[in-house]
């Protein structure tokens, strides 16, 4: 099973607090499992947390939370070595890969040194939905603001450019996002920048935007371009996701 054409959910959720657990995923994991259209079986989730050096508490926790949603989970670790034989084989069968958020910088040099930014291309193109939030969001793009390497967010340009616009990511929770990518944007650093408020995600049919979709009420998504010397910025009203029951 994979989706009709290369799809990608990029978002800044998709986890909460549980009542039982440490962690649950959200409305827009669940979606992102919908994207891919399984059915008929459990649904195949890789999860990748190379951005926060493959911590095993945030990974247990994962596990958790794919076990109250009824998902069969994969850890992909990275460090100190893949944990698999077959990297690409275990990334293309999946149904969906979720990349967890931490240092974008980090994710893509390790990604890069292992060959997995080439093998996420490759599932891409076959269909398996590609996934994150935060850094697991910003991966995909061409770049956009990131704290990666210290407390003041810097610009970060070195994105896979699957989707060739600048990402914004935490856009109503973190005050300093928004200006930054207005200047990358007027800068000419990106022709354009898709930015998501907390809960919110953006879905992508091949490299076109044709949804942002939401978790949380009255959070947006946004389109940032560039008018003369300076950035404009239009809203959109996200489609609002059912909550999950567990």
């Amino acid at each position: 099973m994979s989706a009709a054409e290369p799809t990608i959910l990029a978002t800044s959720g998709g986890h909460r607090v549980g009542t039982r657990t440490r962690l649950l995923f959200d409305a827009l994991v669940h979606h992102a499992v919908d994207l891919s259209g399984v059915h008929g079986r459990r649904p195949r989730v890789l999860y990748v947390g190379t951005a926060t050096g493959d911590a095993e508490h945030v990974t247990a926790r994962a596990a958790e939370a794919a076990r109250a949603a009824g998902f069969d989970l994969t850890p992909l670790y990275l460090f100190p070595m893949p944990n698999v034989e077959d990297v690409e084989g275990t990334v293309l069968d999946q149904d969906v890969v979720w990349v967890m958020g931490g240092s974008v910088a980090n994710l893509l040099a390790v990604w890069r040194v292992h060959g997995l930014d080439a093998i996420m291309r490759r599932a891409w193109r076959a269909g398996v939905v590609l996934a994150g939030v935060s850094a697991g969001s910003l991966c995909w793009f061409e770049g956009g603001a990131t704290d990666s390497f210290g407390p003041g967010l810097r610009p970060f340009t070195d994105g896979l450019g699957l989707l060739p616009y600048g990402n914004g990511v935490h856009y109503d929770s973190d005050p300093g996002r928004r200006p930054l990518i207005h200047r990358l944007v007027a800068e000419g650093a990106f022709r354009t920048a898709h930015c998501t408020d907390d809960g919110v995600g953006l879905v992508y049919r091949g490299t076109e935007l044709v949804e942002a979709v939401t978790e949380l009420p009255g959070r947006g998504a946004y389109l940032v371009g560039r008018e003369g010397d300076g950035a404009v910025e239009e809203r959109i009203e996200p489609r609002s996701l059912p909550t999950p029951r567990f």
